[in-house]
């Protein structure tokens, strides 16, 4: 009985047990609603366990009630669920942005950001769709430190110019840009929407990349599929429009007249407006020019993969219509991109990736005394934009620059087209356990198409913008330029405590160019339909007066090595050797040799750190190294037969071909000294992250084009060694990120870099390199001189106004006698008299300092993102300003002097000579602003909506570009600058950059 009793005992056990075990089943995917393929399925503290398929499914059997599946996978976090019955489940992970943010590259190879020694920075995806730019140097500002964008112009396309840590040469200060792998000299040829990642070098662990690595190195990484990945579409879509974001105050037509009356009676002549009433307002140039202008772009992403290969392609389109002339400063863009990536063995891999770009841009006159917001500025109000006979107004009187701005847009007719194409292909072997070989070759192919119709046209008496004679210009310029790179990499890793990582290799570079074009005339009946070389007369070609080179022909060969090394994670060593040699230098001077390293110590890995609960990490690293530079233009170190000469033969004038630049055969490698010591902290879980850096860029043996005497009597002057530039600064970062629930997300981050720049020395016969222009026949008003900043201004200073005869008697005066409202001058010589002796420093259009702030938080379903930046301490050159007799004038002249007591700030008006108009910090603003960069609010709908449909993931949003800006500077917009180290910062009717609002869509199935 009792042995019968055990075994219904035993029955029941075994069936109750049975009864608490169940087949577990479900799909794994991302936040998206993607399949995960290859993650992790364990029920926790047991082997038993499986992995999901190709697409994320999984079943894991005799799994009991009550216990633990652990779910994981490379990138995201791990999610742990407890089993209470076997219904089919969908498990979501998400991204570890703490993991993926470890993975940096940092040329030819990739370290986590926990062994890196260098200064590296690193934006994601999620920031830069955060901003929508139209452009990629957009979504930079303010993002890192150390880095500023200086916009050239805000018109459709305009180009921008990018300096890291400081201008540190008077030259090309460019930093190298890669994408994939793909040198690439702009931005402009990238859809932002394609951007995975963008880390950038700032120090001297850039020049494993050698030569064109001296300005900083970008490394872009452009989305693509994965391994097992089924096929999925990203498809991204705005719209919306671009207003300007201010215009300059300037007279009414009645304030206008009554100014103009006081200075031709100041100047003795009769007022030329006998009445003012009647005048009113006036026509307002600037409403008539600047207009709402449209916007849209639309994406495509298609991504996926296999168990040995995956692939992208890409492809968008953008057009943008400008703020001032609207289609007729239209830029148009087409991008497409492919990748594919095939492992033909488990240790053999192959990697290729392809991009087409197309753009079409129309262009007006701008960022010049003849650009149309210039003559929008200076135009009397009193004119109308049409006459009685309905044609456009003539600008009499108003001098020979400014004319009806209308009338130049309609008549204006310039186009430029760019088609390229860039592609790059890789192998990379991996053999005997440590050792990998790897090859890569790039190239990039440009055509350049440019047409300019300019039809016969008259703008008033005397002006240089008439045309007399119709002409066509079409121009066809081609650039190539191919990369090969090879090398060898090993790592391994010794007594589990020595990480040992080397690297040889050699690199090969090779661009030419051919630059084709011709001027035709007298086009058929005056019309743009007929503008073309075909149907033109006397046809010129373009290279028999520019006196440049048809053709050019460049080449750089490099040799490389690199030594990384570090004891359990916490004592890390890289060292760098790079010789360079460049066609752009003598057989003499041919090869550079140029070394760096870096240290690193992980202080937080020490013992009496390791546990402590405060700090996750706490690294101490410095680097130093020299760079080389060779951006000059090709065989300056020989004399070459590409002027112009002018010749008589037989009472008969010939053009022909004369000696061009004089030769140099001494010059050598430009080189750049970095010092870099840089704290990185992380605290609280990793929500908070610190980093700061001192640096220091001293950049000898510069690479200039001093002046030289027209005594000479041939051609421009030679490039030679004649400077020395040092930038200084500190750089600091911080920034918070936590969720603090599955419904509140917050992340707040703030940097900034101050940069003291100084020249250090110029090996001219002057001391002294000029750049620039300031009003007509003035001296250039933008300086390089021991002891001052790059390209600092170099005029008057001021000391208020003369404001009686007794004044003007006691002080030291110019060449022009004053009178009582004029300008009084600082005699900083102490000699009595007012002469270029006493020009000096009146200020720098380099920032002292710059920051970024930006903040971002979900709630629920919503996210918010908000982007500002912000400039202290540069200046700017207010140029924007023709001051003749009759053109109009800013409002500042309603606070002009008017007599004794009445100003000591803003002179007299007078239309005779007065020494008003002399350069000095009467012209020089505080170009100082803050910039509410960009605002965005997005909406992402549940996944409960689309449970019958493809679709994963839908996000709609409304964003704000430029939505305001605070500064003094009076100008269009404070950013405003030429991009040029010589002549930055003057504003000659600066094309703002616009205030854009946007509609957008982000939609994923």
């Amino acid at each position: 009985m009792r042995h019968y009793l055990f075994k219904i005992l035993t029955l029941f056990i075994v069936a109750y047990s049975s009864a608490q075990n169940v087949e577990v089943s479900g799909v794994i995917q991302d936040e998206s609603g993607i399949p995960i393929p290859g993650a992790n399925v364990v029920v926790k503290n047991t082997t038993i366990g499986t992995v999901s398929d190709f697409d994320g499914n999984f079943i894991v059997s005799n799994v009991e009630i009550g216990s633990t599946l652990t779910f994981s996978y490379i990138g995201y976090l791990t999610n742990e669920v407890v089993i209470t019955n076997n219904s089919n489940l969908t498990i979501t992970l998400q991204e570890d942005i703490a993991k993926l943010d470890e993975i940096v590259v940092i040329g030819y190879g990739t370290q986590t950001k926990k062994e890196i020694t260098g200064a590296v920075s690193v934006i994601s995806s999620e920031s830069i769709e955060a901003l929508k730019p139209t452009r990629i140097e957009q979504a930079l500002q303010g993002q890192v430190a150390g880095v500023n964008i200086t916009s050239q112009s805000g018109t459709p396309g305009g180009g921008a110019t990018i300096s890291i840590r400081g201008v540190s040469t008077n030259g090309d200060s460019r930093p190298l840009i890669l994408v994939d792998g793909n040198v690439i000299e702009d931005l402009s040829v990238l859809n932002p929407s394609d951007i995975e990642s963008i880390n950038i070098l700032k120090d001297a662990t850039a020049g494993i990349y050698g030569v064109r690595a001296a300005n900083g190195v970008i490394l872009i990484k452009t989305k693509t599929g994965r391994k097992e990945m089924p096929l999925t579409v990203e498809y991204n879509a705005f719209g919306g429009f671009q207003e300007t974001t201010r215009k300059i105050p300037v007279l009414n037509a009645t304030e206008y007249a009554a100014i103009v009356n006081e200075a031709y009676a100041a100047g003795g002549n009769t007022p030329p407006f006998p009445s003012l009433s009647g005048l009113g307002v006036g026509t307002d140039w600037q409403d008539l020019v600047f207009e709402s202008a449209p916007i849209q772009n639309h994406s495509i992403l298609f991504k996926g993969g296999g168990k040995k290969s995956y692939y992208s392609y890409s492809g968008s389109f953008l057009t943008q219509d400008g703020i001032v002339g609207g289609n007729k400063s239209n830029f148009t863009r087409f991008t497409n991109n492919v990748s594919y990536n095939l492992d033909f063995l488990e240790n053999f891999k192959f990697t290729s990736g392809l991009t087409l770009m197309r753009t079409n841009k129309r262009n007006l006159p701008e960022n010049s005394n003849s650009s149309v917001l210039f003559n929008a500025i200076n135009m009397a109000p009193t004119f109308s934009v049409y006459d009685e006979e309905g044609n456009y107004t003539l600008a009499e009187g108003l001098g020979g620059e400014v004319i009806n701005p209308l009338a130049q847009i309609d008549d204006t007719f310039d186009r430029s087209k760019v088609m390229r194409l860039s592609g790059n292909a890789g192998l990379s072997y991996n053999f005997l356990d440590h050792f990998t070989a790897q090859s890569n070759i790039q190239f990039n192919y440009s055509e350049v198409r440019s047409k300019v119709f300019n039809p016969i046209a008259n703008f008033g008496s005397g002006k240089n913008s008439n045309v007399d004679r119709s002409s066509v210009f079409e121009g066809l310029n081609y650039f190539r330029d191919y990369t090969f790179d090879a090398f060898i990499k090993y790592e391994n890793k010794f007594n589990d405590v020595h990480n040992v990582n080397l690297l040889l290799g050699t690199s090969v570079f090779k661009t030419t160019g051919e630059f084709t074009g011709a001027t035709g005339f007298d086009i058929i009946n005056n019309n743009v339909a007929y503008a073309n070389l075909e149907q033109a007369q006397d046809i010129e070609n373009i290279n028999r007066f520019t006196g440049r080179n048809p053709t050019f022909d460049s080449r750089l060969l490099s040799y490389f090595a690199r030594a990384q090394y570090d004891y359990k994670g916490k004592y890390l060593v890289s060292a760098v050797i790079r010789r360079d040699g460049s066609t752009k230098f003598g057989p003499e001077n041919r090869f550079g040799f140029f070394p760096s390293g870096s240290i690193g110590w992980v202080v937080s890995d020490e013992d009496f750190l390791k546990d402590n609960g405060f700090i996750d990490l706490l690294k101490v690293r410095a680097s130093y190294g020299i760079l080389g530079n060779d951006r000059i233009p090709d065989y300056r170190y020989i004399s070459l037969l590409n002027g112009e000469g002018t010749y008589i033969f037989d009472n008969q004038e010939f053009i022909g071909t004369a000696s061009g630049g004089i030769a140099n055969p001494e010059i050598r490698w430009e080189k750049q000294k970095t010092l870099d010591i840089g704290l990185d902290m992380r605290f609280l879980n990793n929500k908070l992250d610190i980093t700061a850096d001192y640096f220091k860029k001293r950049t000898e043996d510069l690479l200039v084009i001093p002046e030289v005497s027209g005594l000479l009597g041939t051609g421009g002057a030679p490039v030679v060694n004649g400077g020395t530039v040092e930038n200084t600064g500190l750089e600091f970062a911080i920034g918070y990120a936590d969720n603090f629930n599955d419904n509140f997300k917050f992340s707040i981050k703030y940097n900034v870099t101050y940069i003291k720049n100084e020249v250090l020395y110029v090996n001219t016969n002057t001391g002294v390199l000029i750049g620039g222009g300031f009003g007509i026949s003035q001296p250039a008003p933008s300086r390089m001189e021991a002891g001052f900043p790059i390209g600092y201004f170099y005029g008057y200073e001021t000391d208020g106004i003369f404001q009686n005869q007794a004044e003007i008697d006691a002080s030291a005066v110019g060449d022009i006698q004053p009178e009582p409202g004029d300008i009084k001058y600082v005699d900083q010589n102490g000699d009595g008299v007012i002469t270029e002796d006493d020009m000096g420093n009146i200020g720098s259009p380099i920032p002292d300092a710059t920051m970024g702030l930006n903040i971002s938080l979900d709630y629920k379903n919503f996210d918010f993102a908000a982007y500002a930046f912000a400039s202290v301490g540069n200046e700017i050159v207010r140029n924007y300003e023709r001051g003749q007799q009759l053109t109009n004038r800013t409002n500042s002249y309603l606070a002009r002097w008017t007599g004794e007591g009445t100003s000591n700030s803003f002179p007299r008006v007078s239309n005779g000579a007065t020494p008003n108009t002399l350069f000095s910090d009467f012209y020089v603003e505080d170009g100082s602003f803050v910039r509410l960069q960009n605002v965005q609010l997005g909406y992402t709908f549940s996944d409960d909506v689309f449970q019958d449909s493809r679709i994963t993931n839908l996000r709609l949003y409304v964003s704000a570009s430029n939505l305001f800006t605070l500064t003094e500077y009076k100008g269009f917009d404070p950013t405003a600058s030429s991009g040029a180290p010589l002549g930055g910062g003057i504003d000659q009717g600066f094309y703002p950059s616009a205030k854009t609002f946007l509609l957008g869509i982000n939609l994923k199935f």
